[in-house]
């Protein structure tokens, strides 16, 4: 399973954005699995409905309800760890999203995430110590 953040989401469904073409490359990796969090089908929703509409926030909404996009359920206990995250993190500033896909990855226990968020995943580390792999960086500018 590839973690996925807002920022590539988002990137795949407006062509006018700077990441559109590189995002849409990593389509067929759904393949493989993609997973994600509560919070960041908010986010993306959020993103989606102000910026490209309506439309487009509800038809991804329907396709994470169709399950091709796995949602990690966050335990209720880790809501004292994702703030703990976030005070550690807080000059960056870590959002709930990211927070909430620190947590994925020590429960996968891999970093592996697609993202457009290179500065925020090149600083955050899962289990302390471990570096995120970026994999759109990976693929180049």
């Amino acid at each position: 399973m590839i973690i996925v953040d807002s920022g590539f989401f988002y990137a795949c469904l407006d062509a006018s954005d700077a990441h559109h073409a590189r995002a849409v490359g990593f389509l067929p990796s759904v393949a493989e699995g993609w997973i994600t969090t509560w919070p960041v089908v908010t986010e993306t929703t959020y993103l989606l409905q102000a910026r490209l509409g309506q439309d487009a926030a509800t038809a991804f909404v329907a396709e994470v309800g169709e399950g091709s996009i796995h949602v990690w359920d966050i335990p209720q206990a880790a809501g004292q760890r994702m703030a703990q995250l976030m005070a550690q993190y807080r000059k960056l500033p870590m959002d709930l999203a990211d927070a909430s896909l620190l947590l994925l990855a020590e429960h996968l226990n891999h970093g592996r995430i697609l993202t457009t968020d290179k500065r925020d995943f090149g600083a955050y580390r899962w289990k302390a110590r471990k570096p995120f792999v970026d994999l759109m960086a990976g693929a180049g500018a």
